[in-house]
């Protein structure tokens, strides 16, 4: 079992596009952190460079993550300059605080 963290930045009004497509896939664990930051478009005319953002953290198997990038490109994509970004990155191992196991998070359930 391979797993993966997919991140996603994306514009605060794309969030819940985003959660409700990600629902229908069947991916039922998820962190959302709102952010502010910037990219590589930074406004120099505002006195605050920073812009509201969010951040999702999704632990996936490996299987599982090019559908789950695609599906957030595809709904968070807004053809503007500040759409935002995905990387994933691989994990060695998630455990369960509760019962202290090793666990495989979005698992697709048989």
């Amino acid at each position: 079992m391979e797993l993966r963290l997919i991140v996603a930045i994306i514009r605060p009004l794309a969030l819940e596009p985003v959660e409700e497509k990600l629902k229908q896939m069947g991916v039922h664990g998820l962190t959302v952190i709102r952010a502010k930051g910037f990219g590589a478009h930074v406004n120099l005319f505002s006195r605050d460079w920073l812009v509201d953002q969010v951040k999702i953290e999704i632990y996936v198997e490996q299987d599982r993550v090019d559908s789950i990038v695609a599906a957030i490109l595809e709904t968070a994509n807004s053809k503007s300059q500040r759409g935002g970004i995905v990387a994933v990155h691989p994990v060695e191992k998630v455990y369960s605080v509760r019962t202290r196991a090793e666990e495989a998070p979005n698992r697709v359930q048989n």
